[in-house]
């Protein structure tokens, strides 16, 4: 056997494995066409339609919790790249760019109009416009919350029990229980006992 022998990746593999890739192969191409008549179905289904939304999803996502709901309009590239945490909730407008793993936990709410992006692209304008790309995972723990109108981009880990306030743009990990917000995102306060009773806005803006 040739120890040395040169492994080919796919552009599918390179992309899976965060390295850079071209996505306008036959294979990337489509896997992407088929989500989104995938998620034509789902976007334009009847609202009383639950159950065949659900089983969309299934089918498409990577994995998914026995409980959970997106609200329509949703879009994402590829969808197996998708793993949804059991009693997580998306309001209108999210959009996942998959190319990498996204994985949310349980009991995860997303504002209207959030954005994950998994994809980026190389800064060096010769490579950017020879067509390639890379993408880094992101993780959304436990029991988040995120505003909406935010960002998340690529490579992000946030931690259970944290909040994210409308309109941020996440370029770096948050830990868990913490509320943060603004562009860049950043860590405004801990969560806290007082918490419990006082819940509006004058608590975690301060």
């Amino acid at each position: 056997m040739d120890m040395h022998k040169t492994i080919i990746k796919t552009e599918k593999q390179k992309m899976i494995d965060g390295d850079l890739y071209l996505a306008f192969g036959k294979e990337l191409e489509s896997e992407r066409q088929y989500a989104k008549e995938v998620l034509f179905d789902y976007n334009n289904l009847h609202p009383s339609k639950v159950d065949e939304r659900d089983n969309i999803i299934k089918k498409l996502f990577g994995g998914v919790g026995k409980e959970f709901y997106i609200e329509p309009p949703f879009r994402c590239d590829y969808g197996y790249n998708i793993f949804w945490g059991e009693g997580s909730y998306a309001n209108y407008n999210l959009t996942v760019l998959d190319c990498a793993p996204v994985k949310i936990g349980k009991n995860v709410l997303f504002g209207p109009n959030v954005n994950i992006f998994t994809a980026g692209h190389p800064i060096d304008v010769e490579m950017r416009t020879s067509g390639l790309e890379y993408a880094i995972a992101i993780s959304i723990e436990d029991n988040v919350w995120v505003g909406g109108n935010s960002t998340i981009n690529p490579g992000v880990s946030i931690g259970e029990n944290t909040v994210i306030a409308s309109g941020s743009v996440v370029t770096k990990d948050i830990p868990s229980n913490v509320v943060a917000g603004g562009n860049p995102c950043r860590i405004i306060r801990e969560i806290n006992e007082d918490d419990k009773i006082r819940y509006f806005k004058d608590r975690y803006i301060k």
